[in-house]
């Protein structure tokens, strides 16, 4: 399975995140857009519940997690440039912290068949962006990238 990339250097406002997969860009970001799809790999392997997926320029998302005691935690944001199978740009804020926005922006590259997805989220502080990387994003997101490879390489 191929390893995640995390750069996330001291006294920066930005996190980095590098995959490649095994799948063609088309399929990768179908995955990313489709809400049948997002739902089962979003979030880790407790999956997520799509409540919003507008994928255009304005459009809104919003994606609900729940675990097994019925604790939710719900996230927002609004699509800023979606340039289909390359690109997609969008807000992600965490409900339970309002006001805490990330501006992140996810580019898929054709590698001979495979795709180099790349995501870099930047933070309104450096306080922010700790924040996130103490919360334990970085075994949140493997767990999901994980899901996503499962999902678009075996189609």
């Amino acid at each position: 399975m191929a390893k995640t990339e995390f750069v996330i250097e001291p006294g920066q406002q930005d996190i980095v995140i590098t995959r490649e997969f095994d799948a063609p860009r088309e399929v990768v970001f179908e995955a990313l857009t489709d809400p049948a799809l997002v739902a089962k790999w979003w979030g880790g392997p407790d999956g997520v519940t799509v409540d919003q997926l507008d994928i255009k320029h304005g459009g809104r998302w919003r994606l609900v997690s729940r675990d097994d005691d019925g604790n939710e935690w719900a996230f927002r944001g609004v699509y800023h440039d979606v340039t289909p199978s390359e690109r997609v740009v969008y807000t992600f804020e965490f409900e339970g912290m309002p006001g805490h926005v990330a501006l992140e922006t996810v580019t898929l590259e054709e590698l001979d068949g495979k795709t180099k997805y790349v995501s870099t989220s930047v933070y309104q502080s450096i306080e922010d962006r700790d924040g996130m990387v103490q919360s334990g994003m970085e075994t949140g997101a493997e767990a999901s990238l994980d899901l996503l490879a499962a999902l678009v390489e075996g189609r």
